[in-house]
């Protein structure tokens, strides 16, 4: 017959054995859930069920029937994930993810250090050759000569044979001969080799050298200025281009140029101001923005849009003193 006794009506000595009884199935039930997880041997003197506890003098009283240890499953009733030598299957999966990670972790380090140090041999070389062009450069300056002038006997006109009895004379009423006859020539400055040095475009925070040369080479060193185009200050365009993405960024936000804003060319010690006013996209093949101009230019050129180079940004700015 079942005990229908409250709590309050079992004793000291009985709750402490309901307790314990209590303690001990939650225990074997603790070791049946690790031998199904296999971390648990099925032989392991752990799982061998201990005898209920006894009452002591009292166990042979009706109530002691009462205070009986449940009844626990055997080993063999238990359902095994798989052998007790043998991990459990996702165990193994961890396991060989964690090892795969841990791989990756490896290889991705050491490709990162390939490419710092790639980096900082890649930046060595680019100083080296920088401070070799500068070099160079000083040294052209300082052996370069003044353009002739090119002097002109008569102004542009019809006039007869030079091999003819008075000699070459223009086709003109004589009458009208003084008004057309070329006026003394006037001695024009010959402009010296003062070649471009040095671009400063402030709102771009660009302080940069300019190289002779545009090739791809040239512009790994600096801005590159066209060979044959106008020098600063002259009467012409004057093209400047510069990378703006792998082997250098110095026209890498070259767009952010807005009409009206100013940048500077230096030719040694000299400086010139430029003042932005046109910015154009084209395709690479359109080859005019590089003639010559009758007005003092100076034209900047990069590659657009980043990373892509498509085409090419331009933007033109006019001499401004």
């Amino acid at each position: 017959m079942a005990d229908r006794r409250t709590v309050d009506e079992l004793s000291i000595e009985e709750l402490e054995q309901l307790l314990l009884i209590k303690r001990r199935a939650a225990r074997q039930e603790r070791l049946r859930q690790l031998a199904a997880q296999g971390r648990l041997a099925d032989q392991s003197p752990l799982l061998v069920e201990e005898p209920p506890p006894s009452f002591g003098p009292k166990s042979s009283s009706p109530a002691a029937g009462r205070f009986q240890s449940p009844k626990l499953r055997p080993l063999s009733d238990v359902p095994l994930a798989s052998s007790p030598g043998a991990a459990p299957p996702q165990r193994k999966k961890r396991r060989i993810r964690d090892r795969l990670l841990l791989a990756l972790e490896v290889v991705a380090l050491v490709g990162l250090v390939l490419v710092l140090v790639s980096s900082y041999d890649t930046l060595r070389t680019l100083n080296s050759e920088v401070a070799v062009a500068h070099e160079a450069q000083a040294v052209t300056l300082a052996q370069a000569t003044p353009t002739p002038l090119i002097n002109f006997d008569r102004l542009p006109g019809g006039h007869s044979p030079p091999n003819s009895l008075n000699g070459a004379v223009p086709d003109v009423p004589t009458h009208l001969q003084q008004w057309v006859q070329p006026a003394p020539p006037q001695p024009v400055p010959t402009p010296s080799a003062a070649y471009p040095t040095r671009i400063v475009i402030p709102s771009l925070d660009v302080d940069a050298p300019i190289v002779g040369g545009v090739t791809w080479e040239d512009l790994k060193k600096g801005v590159g200025h066209l060979p044959g185009s106008a020098n600063p200050g002259e009467r012409g365009n004057m093209y400047l281009a510069a990378h703006n993405d792998i082997f250098g960024e110095i026209f890498r936000y070259l767009d952010k140029l807005e009409l009206g804003d100013e940048f500077f060319v230096y030719s040694g010690d000299q400086t010139h101001r430029y003042i932005v006013t046109s910015k154009r996209v084209i395709e690479p093949t359109d080859v005019s923005v590089m003639y010559p101009t009758t007005e003092p230019i100076a034209t900047l050129q990069t590659c657009y849009p980043y990373l892509v180079d498509t085409h090419r940004l331009v933007v033109v700015g006019e001499l401004a003193d």
